[in-house]
């Protein structure tokens, strides 16, 4: 094509073998990570607290600390990957989880072992979802979304894979020693996968671009949702933050809830013990059901259109959970619309910011807007069990209701005002 210099069409072509790459290697990387840190003590919990004596709520404080210290760094990882690349960042935090996950291993006393959470938890922020979507942007811009989407998929099966493998190495080798395997895994698997699946960074519009490149409207920046959208500056940027940041804030601190007390809720409602336990492990093959929609049937949606459906599922799963009354149906109703509600969320949280924003900044635009929702998560549980301790397990379930309801109408709110906003940039430009 007249134009195109050989040296761009070479870089096309390898940005073409870098992006599946860098999929698939941090895809396995998310799979590790997350069923190594965030769902470690979902099994491995009650064995720590059997062999240290320590009670439960201390045990599980560890998880609590170590999301509030990821989201008090999240902004300064944020920007450490715009500055430095994905790259160092996100091996460096496979180090330290290991180095973290190895000092927990050994720990013979509360202080340490809550200590070495909070060291875990910079580590999550280094390796977890918010540094690979950064890093997937960094790596191919135009196609961010779709390849937070194809991650995403992986990130769904960790639960399924370390919850077996985790409770098999605590009966086998013992807790400890299944957390020396765990960090094992960070250093030996993570690290080489971070070092061979992440290349160089797509090298950023000079500011002399010529005229063919210069930003376009706002309502031509993007098709249907793909690709980076036009920056927004000033009140506008501060306006569409503030909005997203209350629709995924809310829709965290509901989600960090049921992470912890999901099978409670479904009990309340009528369902037996063993049946509550069966209908909430479907929430993981409803959440991979979702994404797979969203990658192969949602190409023509923009990110936020796919934000308004995901944000309104998780109260319409409420409305089948408060009207289950015994019945299995629409208990089965509420966790599917849970986990694909869910599912959409982790690909909208990294997609609508890269539609709004565009890519430039955003490391740290994602860190910034990840610190709120990382602190929602790590108080929900204890908020909710404080309110079922007080008022009963149908207000805690209305405190989540709120909540959703919340997400849903600064959703609408936000979906509304990108809507004036297109229709503004249309005027200017005719």
């Amino acid at each position: 094509m007249a134009g195109v210099s050989p040296q761009r069409g070479r870089r096309s072509r390898s940005d073409e073998a870098a992006l599946p790459r860098a999929v698939v290697a941090l895809g396995i990387v998310q799979i590790i990570a997350w069923g190594t840190t965030v769902y470690a003590l979902a099994v491995l919990g009650a064995p720590i607290s059997a062999d240290t004596g320590w009670g439960r709520s201390t045990v599980f404080t560890g998880m609590t600390l170590g999301l509030l210290s990821a989201g008090a760094v999240s902004t300064r990882v944020g920007q450490a990957i715009d500055r430095h690349g994905a790259r160092p960042v996100m091996a460096t935090g496979s180090v330290l989880a290991g180095l973290a996950l190895a000092g927990l291993s050994q720990a013979s006393s509360q202080s340490v072992y809550l200590g070495l959470w909070i060291v875990a938890g910079v580590a999550m922020r280094m390796v977890l979802y918010e540094a690979a979507f950064a890093a997937l942007v960094q790596l191919a811009p135009e196609r961010g979304r779709r390849a937070i989407g194809l991650l995403t998929l992986f990130g769904g099966f960790a639960s399924t894979v370390f919850w077996p493998l985790g409770h098999w190495l605590a009966a086998w080798l013992g807790w400890r020693h299944a957390l020396l395997v765990y960090a094992g895994l960070h250093l030996c698997v993570c690290l080489p996968l971070v070092l061979y699946g992440l290349g160089r960074r797509t090298p950023e519009q000079p500011p002399s671009a010529p005229a063919h490149a210069r930003p376009v409207p706002m309502q031509a920046a993007v098709p249907a949702g793909q690709g980076t959208g036009t920056a927004l500056e000033g009140a506008q940027r501060r306006q569409a933050m503030g909005l997203f940041t209350i629709v995924m804030s809310a829709n965290s601190f509901v989600f960090g809830a049921l992470s912890a007390h999901l099978v409670s809720i479904i009990e309340h409602v009528g369902i037996a013990a063993g049946a509550a336990v069966a209908l909430a492990s479907l929430k993981g093959v409803a959440q991979v059901a979702g994404r797979l929609w969203e990658i192969l049937f949602a190409g023509n949606l923009s990110a936020i259109a796919v934000g308004r459906i995901a944000i309104a599922l998780l109260p319409a799963a409420f409305v089948a959970l408060l009207l289950a009354g015994g019945r299995l149906e629409p208990a089965l109703l509420f966790t599917l619309l849970l986990g694909v509600s869910n599912g959409l969320v982790t690909i909208v949280k990294g997609a609508v910011p890269l539609m709004l924003f565009g890519a430039a900044g955003y490391g740290a635009l994602i860190g910034l807007l990840a610190t709120p929702q990382l602190v929602a998560t790590a108080v929900a549980p204890a908020v909710f069990a404080a309110v079922v301790d007080h008022a009963g397990e149908h207000a805690g379930i209305m405190l989540l209701v709120a909540a959703s309801l919340l997400s849903l109408l600064a959703m609408e709110a936000l979906s509304w005002w990108h809507v004036r906003q297109l229709r503004r940039a249309g005027k200017a430009t005719t």
